[in-house]
């Protein structure tokens, strides 16, 4: 059904790549905030500036992450170690915390002026799966999870949001763990098997393979078709309504 083994029964889909035209807005504000950070620190050091590559270290550093856990992955690859601070720290801060700080007003900025798109495929297929009855959440590890779902217009195709507030509130593990993917199905009363993961994210496909799901389906938006097999996938589309053929 849809694409889907005839045992799948929930449909969990990431957020920004998958459902809305975010992932963009978020690598650019990732670039923002880092190549701000870099420039200072490297004034202040006399090292060399390496900006911030916003596909190469997006997808490998903080894609798909906590917001948190994303600055630390990046700078720990740039070698430098920052205090964590703590998730009040203003965005000027020179922590681990206030940097996400800083990347989000970047992002909550760039979405206020440019708003957010859905990616039309998307949302024809969550109507389709809503549709033959399969039940739907969405699974992100973004804060604004439900901000974007509103401003793109589709919050109520889903029954369930597991966002970063949930995660931080229930204390779940991000991406690529599982926890928020098992999260999402047993809202449901389900078990991972019975469910389908929809991701973008290197680090969400990963997840959704640790977690045992019946299902993961890889969105590839930026030609990583192979990283996402690799990380595993089952079944890698270029756009969701590609499955609708395969209904």
């Amino acid at each position: 059904m849809l694409g889907l083994p005839d045992s799948i029964a929930v449909c969990l889909f990431d957020l920004d790549g998958v459902l809305t035209k975010t992932a963009k807005v978020h690598a650019a504000a990732w670039k923002e905030m880092f190549d701000g950070y870099l420039k200072e620190r490297a004034a202040r050091t006399g090292d060399e500036f390496v900006p911030f590559d916003a596909v190469a270290d997006y997808d490998e550093y903080v894609d798909g992450k906590p917001r948190y856990e994303g600055v630390q992955s990046f700078l720990g690859s740039r070698g430098i170690e920052l205090p964590r601070g703590e998730p009040s720290d203003p965005p000027d801060a020179e922590t681990v915390d206030g940097l996400g700080n800083r990347k989000n007003e970047i992002v909550l900025r760039l979405i206020r002026v440019n708003g957010v798109e859905p990616y039309d495929g998307s949302v024809r297929y969550v109507q389709a799966a809503r549709d033959k009855g399969l039940r739907r959440a969405v699974v992100s590890s973004s804060t604004n999870a439900r901000d974007v779902l509103v401003a793109a217009g589709i919050e109520d195709l889903f029954e369930v949001r597991i966002d970063g507030v949930v995660a931080e509130r229930e204390h779940l593990r991000g991406k690529p763990a599982p926890d928020t993917f098992v999260a999402g199905a047993r809202a449901f009363s389900a078990a991972p098997i019975q469910a389908a993961v929809f991701e973008d994210a290197l680090a969400g496909v990963a997840a959704g393979r640790a977690g045992g799901f019946g299902f993961v389906v890889g969105v590839d938006r930026v030609g990583q078709a192979d990283a996402l097999r690799e990380h595993g996938a089952d079944l890698v589309v270029t756009d969701l309504g590609e499955l609708l053929a395969k209904a």
